[in-house]
């Protein structure tokens, strides 16, 4: 499975375009008031790898669904390079080479690569028995890192596009549920994150619908998750 990694592309942008998906009418925009901090932490009798399994094959899913009503829009002439504001996503093939690709490339070898794990029942397994691998944490925190750089890139380019489709109450709903998920089990690093720290900040203050505190990790984090 390949991995990647963000760096500046090195390029001084003229004027910094507008962030519309921070706008406030935009922002507050949800397709439900459900408070998503309660919604993610572990429930008793569950076991934590069931947890982990079950929600991120479910935002995969979402995540995807999301990025396919503006994938005519993100194409290899609109979007040459995987892009979120100033910084520039490469992807890694199995050997570690890097791929030269463009943002609908990216988030093809992403949800290919993603849906190649969670339909391994190796990695994922579904039959009663059987054990999660001992690589399981790590390639779940790969997995979302993969889906933060997709939602990233959908905010940082496609967001007129999601608004002109009246879909942009769906984006935020998602992404505010992935964040707080990913903060209670410790699953995104912050500095991978920090691209979008304007938007998390609006997006999960506590006093947005189904925010949960704009802090670091999650209080519940540690109780769960061991830092790697």
């Amino acid at each position: 499975m390949g991995k990647s990694k963000a760096k500046p592309n090195g390029k001084k942008p003229v004027a910094e375009e507008k962030k519309v998906y921070l706008e406030p009418e935009y922002a507050k925009s949800r397709i439900t008031d459900c408070e998503f901090k309660e919604l993610v932490m572990l429930p008793r009798e569950i076991d934590l790898n069931e947890w982990l399994a079950s929600n991120t094959t479910t935002f995969f899913h979402h995540v995807n669904l999301q990025y396919s009503t503006i994938s005519e829009f993100c194409t290899g002439d609109a979007c040459q390079t995987m892009a979120v504001c100033s910084t520039q996503y490469y992807w890694y093939d199995e050997r570690g080479k890097k791929v030269k690709c463009t943002a609908p490339q990216y988030v093809d070898f992403v949800m290919s690569s993603v849906q190649k794990l969670v339909t391994d029942e190796d990695v994922f397994p579904t039959k009663y028995g059987r054990e999660f691998p001992s690589s399981f944490e790590s390639l779940v925190k790969k997995i979302c890192r993969y889906l933060f750089h997709v939602l990233a890139h959908i905010y940082s380019s496609h967001f007129k596009e999601t608004l002109a489709l009246e879909l942009h109450g769906h984006l935020n709903t998602l992404y505010v549920h992935f964040i707080l998920f990913a903060r209670e089990f410790n699953l995104l690093d912050p500095k991978e994150t920090a691209v979008m720290d304007d938007l998390t900040e609006v997006l999960c203050s506590s006093g947005g619908p189904g925010g949960g505190g704009a802090g670091g990790g999650g209080t519940g984090a540690q109780n769960h998750v061991k830092e790697r």
